[in-house]
């Protein structure tokens, strides 16, 4: 068994600190990674014909899918899907799962995103979804607006860090990045176990914050890599990309954690 084969581990283990007040270096983790021609899984799905669902319409023309909201309190249609109020009654709706995140927020679905536009859309969700604000609203509003602030929460969170990002963009392109997968990168496995030693043996902050600086440019880096390949479908190395952040950002997390 050579160094490398020796050095892989599950990502689970890539920052697993002990209870003793020494930070001790624990095995080389694992960061996911899918082979394109056996583990790329892609999702296809045509719903058939005036398939009902969730107060949704979907038809396929020519192989075209398309949405009809349709409200559960006043019956009101429309080919537009209401994230948050029926148009015409203003009633709160169900969670609808055919709302990808991007346009909770309005957003182009893209890597790079506008980090204000995110920002201020998130507050004016929230703002419309307040308990104080729905609290004369009957109990099946309120729950409705309790999942529907969940989900923007949840949302907003995933697009603001940009692993989360990449992962999600690739998995409404069909292509799902386990990570709990393995790999043999000798060179990266070796880079994990300096960083680990350079972490464990920082004495202050000013160290860490220096370490800290150096490891979100390379995140940097490698999110700037993950666009280029990404947009121009060359997806293994998307993923391969990915697997580098994934690292990086468990380093930035551990880092954060020390100071």
């Amino acid at each position: 068994m050579n160094k490398a084969t020796k050095l892989v581990v599950s990502i689970s283990t890539l920052f697993r600190q002990t209870r003793s007040s020494t930070f001790r270096c624990n095995p080389i983790p694992t960061i996911a990674i899918i082979n394109s021609q056996t583990h790329l899984r892609r999702r296809e799905s045509l719903e058939p014909n005036g398939l009902r669902f969730a107060g949704r319409v979907f038809c396929s023309e020519s192989g075209v899918k398309r949405s009809f909201f349709k409200c559960w309190n006043c019956g009101f249609s429309s080919e537009k899907v209401a994230f948050l109020f029926c148009d015409s009654c203003r009633s709160i709706q169900p969670v609808d799962d055919s709302v990808d995140y991007f346009q909770i927020f309005g957003l182009e679905k893209k890597y790079e995103i506008d980090d204000g536009i995110l920002e201020g859309k998130y507050k004016d969700w929230q703002k419309k979804l307040h308990p104080d604000l729905v609290h004369n609203k009957s109990k099946k509003e309120r729950d409705y607006a309790a999942e529907q602030s969940a989900k923007v929460t949840e949302a907003c969170r995933t697009l603001t860090k940009r692993l989360s990002r990449a992962m999600y963009i690739m998995k409404l392109n069909g292509i799902n990045v386990n990570e709990e997968d393995t790999i043999t990168d000798p060179a990266l496995l070796m880079e994990i176990m300096e960083l680990r030693e350079a972490i464990a043996e920082a004495n202050d902050s000013n160290e860490l914050n220096q370490i800290r600086s150096q490891v979100q440019e390379k995140l940097k880096q490698w999110s700037d890599s993950f666009v280029k390949a990404f947009e121009s479908q060359r997806f293994d190395e998307a993923v391969k990309c990915i697997q580098r952040m994934t690292y990086y950002e468990r380093a930035c997390e551990e880092i954060v954690k020390k100071l």
